[in-house]
């Protein structure tokens, strides 16, 4: 079958993480990438560890694209990008905004050699406002939208994020949304489009409850006593007799009910005091390890599991089952390794992808020829 993307070239111009990450969902989808690098490469090359002569993150990230180092400053250089514009379908970029412009190939001179580019740039505040030109990182956008003040305990004291949510959920998911849009739109109307994906305004929709409590009702979200911020004792994490913790969402009433049974304290379901019956569950799980309770709760709908590392979550038999890790990379260098999943649908991949992570302007001559 062939792939939705088939045929269509994307020129990508980003480095480090939204934009990369972007353009290998699309690359798994069947389009055909050309990464756009300075001599010196992306600087996600330079990471550590390293597989090779570049770094695991750029393999993970950039495998199955083509790699052409190009001097965007020189102008004869950049007319042969501006030949590239002709023929491509989408430019993702993620310049601070009035860069690619300063370079002369803003979205004005993309569409003027080419009407139908659909034009993605991605920016962690958006191409207009008052912070449009401010440097910042992941955890900044998160701390500006109010994401990071969710995370705090009840005395207000946030911790640093372990997920680079605005970079991913915010910056490169919407990004692949927008871009297959815009897509669909140019099959309407023969037109591209400018998609200005903005992190930070992207960040608030996975706040929806606490803007709704706030809006509706002026209940905005306190740090740490909420219903999914650590307020309830059926959405806590929980010690065991052994110090390892189990994860208890029995929200619903009847998965509730289920867990109370199991530990023995159903009086706990008829006292409405939040913080004493966090108090007394914790009490109850902290006698027993987490054999004990992982044994007990097994297959009684009580929504509980164990929190585990990384690493123990990656050889867990039901991902094997579903062949999360079983497509391969080959970085640069030879070494093999599992690729990174993407939530391309298994119908949209490729039987025989290529996945292997370029080396720095190895299609040069090729591309530009």
């Amino acid at each position: 079958m062939m792939q939705p993307l088939e045929g269509v070239k994307v020129l990508d111009f980003s480095t480090l993480l939204p934009g990369p990450m972007c353009t290998l969902l699309l690359a798994d989808a069947g389009a055909d990438v050309i990464k756009i690098e300075r001599a010196s490469g992306d600087d996600m090359r330079d990471y550590e560890p390293k597989v090779g002569p570049d770094s695991v993150n750029f393999c993970l990230l950039n495998r199955g694209k083509k790699s052409i180092v190009a001097d965007l400053k020189d102008s004869a250089t950049r007319a042969k990008i501006e030949r590239l514009i002709a023929e491509a379908d989408v430019i993702v970029e993620q310049f601070r905004p009035g860069v690619m412009d300063r370079l002369g190939l803003g979205y004005e001179a993309a569409k003027a050699i080419n009407p139908r580019i659909i034009y993605c740039s991605i920016t962690g505040f958006g191409q207009h406002g008052p912070y449009a030109q401010v440097a910042a990182h992941d955890m900044n956008y998160q701390s500006r939208t109010g994401m990071v003040g969710l995370g705090g305990d009840k005395a207000g004291a946030p911790f640093v994020p372990p997920v680079l949510t605005a970079d991913l959920a915010a910056g490169a998911y919407p990004a692949v949304m927008n871009i297959l849009l815009g897509l669909r739109s140019r099959d309407q109307n023969g037109t591209g489009c400018h998609l200005d994906v903005s992190m930070s305004d992207n960040l608030f929709p996975l706040m929806y409850w606490g803007l709704g409590a706030g809006w509706a009702a002026g209940q905005w979200p306190r740090p740490g006593d909420e219903l999914v911020t650590g307020g309830s004792p059926r959405y806590q994490i929980y010690q065991t007799a052994d110090n390892k913790y189990l994860a208890a969402a029995p929200l619903e009433d009847k998965f509730w009910n289920n867990f109370l049974n199991i530990l023995g304290a159903t009086e706990l379901e008829h006292i409405d005091n939040p913080a004493l019956v966090k108090a007394s569950v914790a009490k109850i799980i902290a006698q027993q390890p987490a054999a004990y309770w992982l044994e007990k709760f097994e297959g009684k709908d009580t929504c509980v599991t164990e929190v585990i590392g990384l690493e123990q979550a990656v050889s867990d038999p039901h991902f094997n089952v579903r062949g999360v890790f079983k497509r391969g990379l080959i970085a640069a260098s030879g070494q093999r390794m599992p690729a990174l999943p993407t939530p391309i649908s298994a119908v949209f991949l490729s039987e025989n992808p290529d996945n292997t992570s370029p080396k720095l302007g190895a299609h040069t001559q090729e591309v530009l020829k």
